[in-house]
């Protein structure tokens, strides 16, 4: 057998053990989404709002190094309480006056996000297959669903980018159980054209619990 030959039955025979080992699972998940948006100005702010994702999930564990990747395809809802402060000229029997306003409004944003994420599992030795805790990291692409403005005085992002970091838990190999913190890294709301001053903007900061089944 030529030097050809074997090179060639050895790549077969590694990509044929690389597939069989690998991992390849797909299901739904689901979960809850905490939201708060950090302005770079104190004349807005925000508290912290419960919203929901739904969607599903793929899975890719390469063999023997416990390392993978997971990427999924949501819908969240962000819903935020936006407070924003300023000023008014109020004209008062021919006289202008300055007089301090505060604007309070309940907006929701809705998002297709997809989140990718490298997913490193913690093996346990005998009861693996039962219990196995995990981290992971990765960026998160999320697009805008609504096109009116987010309150009178910001408008909408058409798109964003987070960067997410969690942990989480796999019992009996099919249910992952898991918790993460997004850090916006694009600005998500911007001060409307037409309003003077500064330029204010907020960025997504978010919790988001999920559980997912694999299969």
């Amino acid at each position: 057998m030529t030097m050809k030959k074997i090179l060639t039955l050895v790549a077969v025979v590694l990509l044929t053990v690389t597939s069989a080992s690998a991992e390849l699972k797909f299901g739904p998940r689901i979960g809850l989404a905490v939201n708060n948006l950090k302005f770079n100005s104190d004349i807005a702010s925000t508290s912290n709002r419960a919203g929901f994702t739904a969607g599903v999930q793929l899975e890719y564990m390469l063999p023997i190094t416990n390392l993978g990747i997971d990427a999924s395809l949501m819908f969240v809802r962000r819903s935020n309480d936006i407070v924003a402060t300023g000023t008014a000229i109020i004209d008062e029997g021919g006289v202008e006056q300055e007089e301090p306003i505060v604007i309070t409004e309940k907006k929701g944003r809705n998002y297709i996000e997809i989140p990718v994420n490298v997913k490193y599992k913690i093996g346990i030795p005998a009861v693996g297959k039962f219990f196995a805790p995990y981290i992971f990291t990765g960026p998160s692409f999320a697009f805008n669903l609504n096109k009116k403005d987010a309150t009178e005085a910001f408008t909408n992002k058409t798109f964003d980018v987070a960067w997410n970091f969690g942990l989480g838990i796999e019992l009996f190999t099919h249910l992952q159980v898991s918790a993460s913190y997004g850090l916006g890294l694009s600005k998500s709301i911007t001060k409307a054209a037409g309003i003077g001053g500064a330029e204010v903007y907020g960025k997504d900061r978010f919790w988001t619990i999920t559980a997912a089944y694999l299969f």
